[in-house]
């Protein structure tokens, strides 16, 4: 078992930056793929981002590329989601997730464990 807690959302004004983290403990965190989803109300969740088990490789969602980068640290067992120039349409759940796949894949499906989740509001 992985037990994956985010932490790091809250109220932010459109333009605005956030930094979420989500730290993991149980297995060796290295052996995972991380990722990020989100959840806006009433929508499904969807991809935001993923790294690989080293923190080489990286895929983003077109949605957000080129405004959020994730970055983690396996001494830390933690993986971070750095967003910038937040916009209204960024309101969700934010959740981590962990994947014993090697494939950075963008189906909530691959992945194996989830973090309870943290809501981002970004006001108009």
């Amino acid at each position: 078992q992985v037990q994956l807690v985010e932490s790091g959302g809250g109220l932010v004004q459109a333009g605005g930056s956030l930094r979420l983290s989500c730290t993991a403990s149980g297995r060796t965190f290295s052996n995972y793929v991380m990722g990020w989803f989100r959840q806006a109300p009433g929508a499904d969740r969807m991809f935001v981002t993923a790294i690989s088990r080293t923190g080489y490789n990286t895929r983003y969602a077109d949605a957000v590329k080129g405004r959020v980068t994730i970055s983690r640290d396996n001494t830390k067992n933690t993986v971070y989601l750095q967003m910038n120039t937040l916009k209204p349409e960024d309101t969700a759940v934010y959740y981590c997730a962990a994947s014993a796949e090697v494939a950075l894949d963008n189906s909530p499906s691959a992945y194996d464990y989830w973090g309870q989740g943290t809501q981002v509001t970004v006001s108009a």
